[in-house]
C-alpha cells in the first residue's frame, strides 16, 4: 500500500436516482451525489455554464482606476510595457494582454525577466531597460504585489504602473498606482483564488465594459484555462467558470501555438482536460521559463503561424527534454543523500551549481516521496542561494518562511509554494528554525491518506459509455478532483512491468468481468502480490485509446489485500 488509509466516502442512492431521472447518466449521477450535490437542480446548475458564474470585475480594489489608466494609455498612443512571469500562469497573462493591445493597434511590447539573471518581478535593471526604450507604462501581471520599492524607483525614471497580481503582500504595496489584488486586505471581491491570468482576463473584462464575459472567453478563454489550471488554482467558482470556457475553446478553435504544444503532447483536442493542460501542456511551456528563454513560449502563443508553431514547439520540446534530465540527475542527488534517513521535519538541501530552474520541480518531487516540506536551494558562484520551497499536508510555508525572515533576503509566493533567496552562511539555521516551527505546527506525523468517492460494487459500471459520461463533470483539479473510486475483492489475473519496468500493468477480474490498469511507478515485484491474490484497488477511471481502440483503463493509485484476505493474513 502507499497510502496509510483509504477513506471511501460513500453516496446518497436516493439523489443519484433522482439525478438519472433527471437524465444524468448513472456514472456521474453517482459522483455528483458522493460529492454533496443532491438536488436536480443544484446538478444542473452545477453542469450548466452562466454569465452570473463570472464576477463583476469592478468589485476588485482600484479595477476601475485601473482600467482608466490603461484606456488613456491607449488613447494617447502611450508606449506600453506588459511586464509578467516566466511560469505558465505569468506568461499566458503577458500575451492575454499582449493581444487585447494588439486588437486596440496599441504600442505595446511583452517583457518577462531572465529567471536566472533577474529573477522574479520588477528589477531596477528591468526598469532601466523599459524606461531608456520610452516605455511610458508598465502593466503588471502575476507579480508586483511586492513591489513597492521598485515602483518608486520606476515613477522616479518617468515610468507609470497599473500592478495586477494575485500573491499575497505582507510588507505594504506599491502607493501612487492602481493595485488590482483580490488578496488585497480591504477587498471584497469573492473570488480569492484567480490566477494572474485570471486577473488579466478580469482586467480586460473592466476595459471591455458591457461586454459579455463569455464572449471574451471565445477569445482568450483557452489562455485563462491554461494558466489558471498550470498555476494550480482551486477549480471552484468563478475559477470553474473561466476553465470550462477555456476547454470549450480548447477544444473547438485554439490558437496555432496550443494546437501545436497539443500535437507534440499527443493530447487529442477533441478530449483535452485539465490533466492534459497539468501534466502534458503546463510542464512543456514552463520548460522555456525554466531553461531562461521564457520568449519562447511567449512566441508560441502569440504566433498566427500554424507551421511557425509547429517550429518553435520543436524547439521547446528540446529545451523541455533538457529540464527533465537536469531535473532527474538532481532529484537522484537528493535520494542519495536522504538515503537511509528517517525524515520527520521539512528537507532543508542546497547545492552549488545546481540548475535554478528545476528547484520547484525537485522541492515537489522531494515532498511527494517523503511526506514532508521541502526546500530546494541552489547556490551560485557568489554564495547566494537562490530555492523553491513546496509544503506537505497543510502546512504553511510561507507563514513559516514569515518567521524566518532576517535570514532571508527575499521571500514570496503562497502557503503552498515559495521562492526564496538566502545567503550561503543562513541555510542551516533556516533548517533548524524551520524544523521548531513544523515540529510546533505538526504534532503527529501527516500519514497520507486516500480520499475515495465511492466503492463501485459491480464492474458493468465501468463500461465506455458511463466512463465517457464523467467528461461532462469536468474540470477536475485543486478543490474539486477527479473521481476516484474503488473497487474490492477483485482477483489478479495478470500482473507485469512495462515502461522498462518502471511501471505495472495489471488486469483484474470480478463477477466474470475483465479490467485492465496501469500503475505508475510501481515494481510489481515490490508490490508483494501474485496472479490469483483478491485485492481492493483505488482508482481513476479513464478512458484509453490505443491504435483506434477505445477501452476503459483503470489508472491505480494503491492497491492492497482484499479485506478477507487480509482477516487471514492477521
Amino acid at each position: 500500500m502507499i497510502f496509510d488509509q483509504w477513506h471511501i466516502h460513500g453516496f446518497d442512492r436516493q439523489a443519484a436516482v433522482r439525478h438519472v431521472r433527471n437524465g444524468i447518466n448513472f456514472l456521474p449521477a453517482v459522483f455528483l451525489s458522493s460529492r454533496g450535490i443532491l438536488d436536480p437542480s443544484d446538478a444542473e446548475e452545477f453542469l450548466t455554464d452562466s454569465r452570473f458564474d463570472i464576477i463583476d470585475p469592478l468589485l476588485m480594489p482600484d479595477m476601475a482606476a485601473a482600467a482608466a489608466r490603461v484606456r488613456r494609455a491607449v488613447e494617447d498612443g502611450e508606449k506600453i510595457a506588459v511586464f509578467g512571469d516566466y511560469d505558465v500562469d505569468g506568461m499566458t497573462a503577458s500575451v492575454l494582454l499582449k493581444l487585447w493591445f494588439d486588437e486596440q493597434s496599441a504600442d505595446a511590447i511583452v517583457y518577462i525577466p531572465d529567471r536566472g539573471d533577474e529573477g522574479y518581478g520588477l528589477s531596477r535593471s528591468a526598469l532601466d531597460w523599459l524606461a531608456a526604450r520610452n516605455v511610458n507604462l508598465v502593466v503588471t501581471v502575476d507579480c508586483g504585489i511586492t513591489a513597492a520599492d521598485e515602483v518608486e524607483y520606476g515613477r522616479g525614471l518617468g515610468l507609470d504602473f497599473v500592478i495586477t497580481d494575485h500573491h499575497e503582500s505582507r510588507f505594504g504595496m506599491p502607493q501612487g498606482v492602481p493595485v488590482v489584488d483580490a488578496k488585497r486586505a480591504d477587498s471584497e471581491y469573492p473570488n480569492r483564488h484567480l490566477a494572474g491570468v485570471g486577473v488579466a482576463f478580469k482586467l480586460v473584462c473592466a476595459l471591455e465594459d458591457g461586454c459579455d464575459p463569455f464572449k471574451l472567453l471565445e477569445k482568450y478563454g483557452d489562455l485563462v484555462a491554461v494558466g489558471t489550471v498550470a498555476d494550480v488554482m482551486p477549480v471552484v467558482g468563478e475559477n470553474r467558470a473561466l476553465i470550462r470556457a477555456g476547454l470549450k475553446k480548447l477544444r473547438t478553435s485554439p490558437r496555432p501555438g496550443l494546437t501545436a504544444l497539443m500535437k507534440a503532447a499527443n493530447a487529442p483536442r477533441t478530449a483535452i482536460n485539465t490533466a492534459a493542460i497539468g501534466f502534458t501542456i503546463a510542464p512543456r511551456l514552463n520548460a522555456a521559463g525554466r531553461m531562461g528563454n521564457a520568449g519562447l513560449s511567449v512566441d508560441i502563443l502569440l504566433t498566427n503561424d500554424y507551421r511557425e508553431a509547429d517550429r518553435l514547439t520543436e524547439e521547446l520540446t528540446a529545451l523541455n527534454d533538457r529540464r527533465r534530465e537536469l531535473e532527474g540527475e538532481i532529484f537522484e542527488e537528493v535520494k542519495r543523500r536522504l538515503e537511509g534517513q528517517d525524515i520527520k521535519s521539512p528537507v532543508v538541501m542546497s547545492g552549488d551549481n545546481w540548475y535554478h530552474g528545476v528547484m520547484g520541480i525537485v522541492a515537489a518531487r522531494t515532498a511527494e516521496k517523503w511526506n514532508i516540506p521541502a526546500v530546494m536551494i541552489n547556490i551560485d558562484e557568489d554564495g547566494t542561494g537562490r530555492g523553491s520551497c513546496r509544503s506537505f499536508g497543510g502546512f504553511g510555508i510561507y507563514s513559516a518562511l514569515a518567521e524566518c525572515g532576517d535570514l532571508l533576503t527575499n521571500y514570496g509566493g503562497h502557503e503552498m509554494a515559495t521562492g526564496i533567496t538566502i545567503p550561503r552562511e543562513n541555510i542551516d539555521e533556516l533548517r533548524e528554525r524551520l524544523t521548531a516551527i513544523y515540529l510546533r505546527e505538526v504534532t503527529e506525523p501527516v500519514k497520507p491518506k486516500l480520499k475515495i468517492d465511492f466503492e463501485v460494487e459491480k464492474p458493468e459500471l465501468l463500461e465506455i459509455e458511463n466512463v465517457e459520461a464523467l467528461e461532462a463533470l469536468e474540470p477536475f483539479g485543486n478543490g474539486y478532483p477527479p473521481p476516484i473510486l474503488a473497487i474490492c475483492g477483485v482477483r489478479i489475473v495478470n500482473l507485469n512491468s512495462v515502461g522498462g519496468g518502471k511501471h505495472a500493468r495489471i488486469r483484474v477480474e470480478k463477477n466474470h468481468r475483465m479490467l485492465d490498469g496501469i500503475f505508475f511507478s510501481a515494481d510489481p515485484e515490490s508490490l508483494g502480490f501474485v496472479e490469483g491474490a483478491l485485492i481492493d484497488v483505488a482508482f481513476e477511471p479513464q478512458i484509453n485509446q490505443y491504435r483506434g481502440r477505445v477501452s476503459v483503463q483503470l489508472h491505480v493509485l494503491d492497491i492492497r489485500p482484499h479485506r478477507k484476505e487480509r482477516a487471514v493474513m492477521d
